[in-house]
């Protein structure tokens, strides 16, 4: 199966501190890849050179066989890549189906004619809909994302990602912040992402993480220490004593 997320020798430093070192991995369609290790690793600096946010200083992205390397966000985006964050950066003030609106208009290059109602764009209008409604968000489509509890903002900034149709999913620590009583409704919904995503989320939460992931990467200084199934991650003595512990 083709890779639509491709890693070749990703390094960055800043100044003397080498954070990532030569890390190399790929993901198809349809998998489920756990970023792991402990704090420090690595792992967000990695993410954020995969979406744009920072520069490699040596190594290649390729997003369905094309290299964008050098790329910005936004072309990434628009290539097939869709990110969250670990603190949640929703416009406060906005309804929830006006964002999600927004980020539809934008994916069709319609953001220039925002001051035209959603309502000229049905097709728009029903994927706006059926999102509110895949995330359990229907009954909040009016109230504005700052007066929902975190863990439903978590939800929003999902519904928001999967606005853009992406092809590849980066979840940055999506459980952060949720308090335990409500992450039920987020789990259910990490599991009910299309199949055919390929999705890399970084999680501190093992269960979580052994509960979802069809295969786990595991970095340590920068480096990847070991990749493999949950079962020969769970058993690796490597990883045992460098992150799990026990």
């Amino acid at each position: 199966m083709s890779s639509l997320l491709e890693l070749r020798g990703l390094d960055k430093r800043f100044g003397g501190l080498h954070v990532t070192r030569n890390v190399s991995f790929s993901l198809a369609a349809g998998d489920r890849l756990a970023l792991i290790g402990p704090n420090g690793a690595g792992k967000t600096t990695l993410v954020n050179q995969i979406s744009g946010v920072l520069p490699s200083d040596r190594g290649q992205v390729l997003l369905r066989g094309e290299d964008v390397t050098r790329l910005g966000q936004a072309r990434r985006v628009r290539a097939g890549l869709a990110r969250t964050f670990q603190i949640t950066t929703l416009a406060p003030h906005f309804p929830v189906q006006r964002q999600i609106e927004l980020a539809l208009l934008e994916r069709e290059g319609l953001t220039g004619r925002a001051w035209r109602s959603i309502d000229s764009y049905p097709d728009l209008q029903a994927e706006a809909h059926d999102l509110l409604a895949r995330f359990g968000l229907r009954e909040h489509a009016a109230t504005p994302t700052q007066d929902l509890a975190y863990g439903e903002q978590r939800l929003i900034e999902m519904a928001l990602a999967l606005a853009l149709r992406p092809k590849v999913l980066l979840l940055d620590e999506p459980m952060a912040g949720v308090p335990k009583g409500d992450g039920a409704r987020l789990i259910a919904a990490l599991e009910a992402l299309p199949r055919e995503l390929a999705v890399l989320i970084i999680e501190h939460d093992m269960d979580l993480v052994f509960r979802l992931a069809t295969r786990i990467v595991v970095l340590a200084e920068g480096a990847v220490l070991a990749d493999g199934t949950p079962q020969a991650i769970r058993h690796d003595p490597k990883v045992r004593a460098a992150y799990l512990g026990h």
